[in-house]
């Protein structure tokens, strides 16, 4: 089939990937001009079934009114009467009771599990070097109280196959001896040996490259998507500014724009993009600073080692499509940084960015058929984007090509 993909971030270059090796014609159209050049550029790093827990639960609505207080928390809500804000604010809300809270992460968690799979299974079938790093993902806290009950936390998706290890103060320092130098500041974490770490936009770059190389993929950069023709139900071509691509199946996966796009076509895809922020730079010294990935759990701030720099990321801010940054968007990062690894860094040689993940309500993606005979949703992946990519990838290739997935697709099939 000639399959047109909607979006060269992380997940729809994936997605092509997959379906190219199938054998499908596959085309990328992207208005930037390169892959993973939105929200696949510089996200914290992480393949990271340990975050699996979904956004909406029971405290959900405690921690964002502790927000409006307590900005140390990273997340930030700009009050809007944009009707996509707060319809997306009510769906939310209706997704935060305990039952919905583990449905939802019981589905994020097994998609995540399998795409850390399907991650590892092409970087050994393409050989592609992402500055990859399958060391683990250690979450720490700053005092005991808070430790028990992040351990506590953890206990849901430790009895649902991911291995975790509570340590102390000690025994973390040995698994991330780059937290040494932070002295009792931390108390000690939570240990996720399944998790890894590496860099997203090099990853999608390059499978990007192999995808064209080796399975004929075409991708079409500088190129912006203006709507769809279609013949009856079905998309029989992809309108760009370029000109109309014709095609037998259409992949919408357009990040947070997806849910603007999909309204174009009459389809209900709530989602809302929230804003992030990563600092990258390079390791003073190569031995100083983290050897892993590790998550401040009680400020909220994330560290990945990529090769010979840091990565810093943080925050959670709801505030449309607005990507823009100022310096002090970034202090709280690097004050936390300078506290942890003393020396490591120098924020003056820091690149600073900012980019919108695309979250739905319930923090599941959406993957597989619209109402529309051959168009495909494989969107939605909000914080995870970079961790579900892979598996969201595969899954979309066995759906199209009507396989039985190998993972139950429960909890991600659109019902539009």
């Amino acid at each position: 089939m000639k399959i047109v993909v909607l979006g060269a971030g992380v997940v729809g270059t994936a997605a092509a990937y997959y379906l190219a090796r199938d054998g499908h014609e596959v085309t990328v159209v992207e208005r930037h001009p390169a892959p993973a050049n939105g929200t696949s550029y510089s996200n914290a790093g992480f393949v990271s079934p340990g975050d699996a827990y979904a956004w909406a639960s029971p405290g959900a609505l405690k921690t964002f009114l502790k927000s409006l207080y307590k900005p140390e928390l990273g997340i930030k809500i700009r009050p809007s009467l944009d009707p996509a804000f707060l319809s997306w604010t009510w769906r939310f809300l209706q997704q935060c009771t305990q039952a919905r809270a583990n449905a939802n992460t019981d589905v994020k968690l097994r998609l995540a599990l399998y795409s850390r799979d399907c991650i590892n299974e092409i970087t050994s079938e393409t050989g592609i070097d992402f500055d990859e790093r399958r060391k683990g993902i250690v979450y720490f806290y700053r005092s005991q109280q808070s430790l028990d009950a992040g351990v506590e936390h953890f206990s849901y998706i430790a009895e649902r196959g991911l291995e975790i290890e509570a340590v102390d103060r000690k025994r973390l320092f040995e698994i991330e001896p780059g937290l040494a130098d932070s002295g009792d500041r931390i108390a000690g974490g939570i240990y996720s040996p399944m998790d890894q770490t590496g860099d997203s936009r090099l990853f999608t770059t390059r499978l990007a490259d192999y995808a064209s190389e080796r399975h004929g993929a075409k991708f079409l950069y500088d190129t912006s998507v203006e709507g769809l023709e279609f013949s009856g139900d079905r998309v029989s071509a992809v309108k760009t500014a370029k000109g109309s691509i014709p095609c037998d199946a259409a992949v919408l996966s357009m990040g947070p724009e997806s849910g603007v796009f999909a309204r174009t076509l009459g389809l209900d895809l709530p989602i809302y993009p929230v804003k992030g922020y990563t600092a990258t730079m390079e390791l003073k010294n190569p031995d100083n600073g983290p050897t892993m990935g590790s998550v401040d759990e009680e400020r909220y701030v994330v560290f990945t080692r990529l090769g010979n720099r840091i990565r810093l990321a943080s925050t959670a801010e709801f505030a449309g499509f607005d990507r823009s940054h100022k310096p002090a968007d970034f202090e709280r990062m690097f004050r936390t940084a300078r506290e942890l690894f003393p020396g490591a860094i120098d924020e003056s040689k820091a690149e600073c960015w900012a980019g919108l993940r695309p979250m739905m309500p319930n923090s599941v993606p959406v993957i597989g058929k619209t109402r529309y005979g051959n168009l495909y949703f494989d969107t939605g992946h909000g914080h995870l984007g970079w961790t579900l990519a892979c598996g969201s990838g595969k899954f979309l290739s066995d759906i199209v090509a009507g396989r039985k997935p190998d993972i139950d697709p429960q909890g991600l099939l659109p019902t539009v």
